[in-house]
């Protein structure tokens, strides 16, 4: 597939690949440099339980999840 770079310096991914492989806005993605005119593209995978508490926030049935303050356990 082709694809060209904006003046901006950025790079369009066709909508075909994006929905095939569910690409998101936001989602990120390193690039490596493999030989001059020779590049790849790999996304990053997010942490582990990312973008739970949205998904959470998200459930149709209001109070379902409510945040709660609470002490760190960094420490532990």
């Amino acid at each position: 597939m082709k694809t060209t770079i904006s003046t901006k310096g950025q790079l369009i991914l066709p909508a075909e690949i994006r929905q095939r492989d569910r690409i998101e806005p936001g989602q990120e993605f390193d690039v490596e440099r493999i030989d001059r005119g020779e590049y790849r593209l790999v996304r990053r995978q997010p942490r582990p339980n990312e973008g739970l508490v949205d998904w959470l926030m998200a459930c149709p049935e209001k109070g379902y999840f409510v945040p709660i303050e609470s002490e760190s356990t960094d420490t532990l």
